[in-house]
């Protein structure tokens, strides 16, 4: 059996290689940053340091994964979905912003950070806070800024680009807001330093220590546990949603261990993404019924995935569940938060349905991204068109 591959980054001997310095801005480059336990943690965080309260209208995309909405629900925000262009970014004529709008949420998405210019300016004619959800875009340069310089506040989610167990930021370069964190306990610092060797020794990362490791492991678990059928309900209702997207930590600090992590060499971690990024553009540049959502990688990006475009929702759907049978590293966001609206023209309706973000983190392997691209191209062969 093949075993899956990594979602995430995985911690290695080679992590400690390379330039320290990534080549390209980070957002954490900003003088002003906090350390939180997720990427929903710090987008918590964000309301309360806007002074989100009960009656306040946050704006979100309508293309998410449900945990970028509900860190606003849980600061009481009322959430006004609004519909995206082409370029993935809000469509700013159809919006209407309701009466006690307090802030815009904006993703920079798939690390393809793309100019804010016309969402900051937007957003100053109005008096509506910006926050910059570069969850996707760690690294890279957004048009004329930085990432994370165009919003009034920027967060940023470590599990996507480092390889920690748990860990967020919010960061500001204006001084923050004071936040008291509880402190991680035993518990969570042990637990941090156990997931790290756990995924490391399950994709052979620590050579001289896999074995071992394994055999401990398989020790602590017992006999592995049959597969259950996967997915969940796409019809959950606003409580079944906050519960499965774990809140129970947002005002916790993270174990130190991710401190840690977040100093490791950088330049590995751009330099690999950008050449998965290449690897998957190229090879699926022939594949029936799909192609790259974009052009080449811009030059100053370091991607999360490779964005792809399919031209028919069961053909999407289809090759979705081929890729995660065969244990590919590939998202889709075809869940949204109850209740979004039918905005005409909106892109993010049809990407949800569409579009599959396949994984290009610096952990992945060529072998791994070639055998995406052959389940892609197999699947799709196989469908009528």
């Amino acid at each position: 059996m093949t075993p899956r591959q990594p979602t995430r980054p995985t911690f290695g001997w080679d992590n400690l290689q390379g330039e320290r310095a990534a080549g390209l801005p980070a957002v954490d480059d900003l003088a002003h940053t906090r350390l939180l336990t997720s990427g929903r943690a710090a987008l918590f965080a964000a309301m309360k340091a806007l002074g989100v309260r009960p009656g306040d209208t946050v704006l979100a995309p309508s293309y998410h994964c449900p945990t970028l909405v509900a860190p606003l629900r849980l600061a009481g925000a009322g959430v006004q979905l609004y519909p995206l262009g082409p370029d993935g970014l809000p469509a700013l004529d159809a919006i209407t912003p309701a009466p006690g709008t307090k802030a815009i949420v904006v993703a920079q998405l798939f690390g393809l950070p793309r100019s804010l210019a016309a969402v900051r300016a937007w957003c100053d004619a109005r008096g509506i806070a910006l926050v910059e959800d570069c969850a996707h875009s760690f690294f890279g340069q957004a048009g004329e800024r930085a990432v994370g310089r165009w919003g009034d506040l920027a967060t940023a989610s470590l599990s996507k680009f480092f390889p920690v167990a748990e860990g967020g930021l919010l960061c500001s370069a204006a001084p923050l807001p004071a936040q008291a964190l509880r402190p991680a306990g035993a518990k969570p610092q042990i637990k941090a330093w156990v997931d790290l060797l756990e995924r490391a020794a399950e994709q052979d990362r620590l050579t001289g220590l896999n074995t071992g490791l394994r055999a401990l492991f398989r020790l602590k678990n017992g006999p592995p546990r049959a597969p259950g059928a996967g997915g969940l309900p796409q019809d959950m209702d606003e409580a079944a949603m906050m519960a499965d997207c774990d809140l129970a930590r947002s005002e916790d600090a993270p174990p130190a261990l991710t401190r840690r992590l977040l100093g490791l060499p950088r330049a590995r971690i751009v330099e690999r993404r950008r050449a998965h990024y290449d690897t998957l553009y190229r090879l699926t540049q022939r594949l029936r019924g799909a192609r790259p959502l974009w052009g080449p990688l811009p030059a100053q990006a370091a991607p999360y995935v490779m964005p792809l475009w399919v031209d028919e929702p069961e053909t999407a759907e289809h090759a979705y569940a081929a890729l995660r049978a065969a244990g590919c590293a590939v998202f889709r966001w075809d869940r949204a938060w109850p209740g979004v609206p039918h905005f005409p023209d909106d892109h993010g309706a049809l990407w949800r349905h569409q579009l599959l973000q396949l994984l290009c983190h610096q952990d992945l392997t060529e072998a791994m991204l070639a055998r995406t691209c052959d389940v892609l191209t197999h699947t799709l062969a196989k469908l009528p068109q």
